[in-house]
């Protein structure tokens, strides 16, 4: 397995290209549901480009020391929003599809949910071929699933008393 790397502003012009992917399609939807926390930075640029309600799900399925090690995956258990009804066309994104696991078991818990969903699509920057689940947007098809250094990774390793040294 390789790694890629990933810096800001690549990051961001990733997430540009999904919207612009997106709209291309001329999919109309009515709500963005993001995985937490890899789909935040996502949801939240794609909620503020379509100024639609971004709605927020906590899923985890790394942990370890290294943060590597692919796990059972953990699903929050209410969803965050503010509006009072989630939409019924919604839009579910992530950051990337590598075992494809979360997209699928999220997609599962809104439907299971009791949402009044007509339609749900997915969107990723990454979709790796190792995935189980393929999105319906992607930016990127990585082949040879390369470890992602993404640019916010640093954080997870560092405490607060390194900034202030």
């Amino acid at each position: 397995m390789t790694d890629l790397s990933v810096s800001w502003e690549e990051y961001h012009r990733h997430v540009e290209t999904l919207a612009v992917k997106i709209y291309q399609s001329q999919w109309q939807f009515n709500q963005i549901v993001c995985i937490a926390k890899g789909g935040l930075r996502v949801g939240d640029i794609l909620s503020r480009l379509y100024d639609l309600p971004l709605a927020i799900l906590a899923a985890a399925s790394y942990g370890g020391e290294d943060k590597r090690s692919r796990e059972e995956i953990k699903i929050g258990q209410h969803l965050a929003m503010t509006n009072n009804k989630l939409g019924n066309r919604i839009l579910l994104v992530d950051d990337l599809a590598d075992s494809g696991v979360s997209l699928e078991k999220v997609s599962q818990w809104l439907q299971q949910y009791g949402f009044p969903i007509e339609e749900l699509r997915t969107a990723v920057i990454w979709y790796k071929s190792c995935s189980q689940f393929q999105p319906d947007y992607y930016v990127e098809y990585l082949a040879d699933n390369p470890w992602i250094h993404q640019p916010f990774e640093r954080y997870e390793t560092m405490d607060i008393e390194e900034l202030i040294n």
